[in-house]
């Protein structure tokens, strides 16, 4: 039997354009999973230079690593500053009416 080669996949690879980045945000805001929402950030950051983004941010690159990895817990504060780093905005809409049932 053969051996398959696999690698392991990275978002961040794929986040060529600002476009790419917001769809992937908002991806992960509408699961509503606040680690998923900070893992995203860090690919975001990953595929723009996570040292630019830090910089921009005021954080320090490595805490900025670990606060934006899946078992990271960002302060809120740090979440505003790196979306705005990232040139992104948080918006808020109604959510989905909960059909009955």
């Amino acid at each position: 039997m053969a051996k398959i080669a696999t690698t392991l996949w990275d978002p961040a690879e794929h986040l060529a354009s600002e476009e790419d980045m917001v769809a992937y945000l908002e991806a992960a805001l509408e699961e509503g999973d606040p680690n998923l929402i900070a893992a995203a950030l860090g690919d975001i950051a990953r595929a723009k230079g996570m040292t630019q983004v830090a910089r921009e941010a005021g954080l320090g690159r490595e805490s900025l690593y670990k606060a934006l990895s899946p078992a990271g817990n960002p302060a809120f504060g740090t979440i505003l500053k790196v979306v705005a780093a990232l040139g992104l905005q948080l918006h808020a809409s109604p959510a989905p009416a909960k059909s009955a049932g």
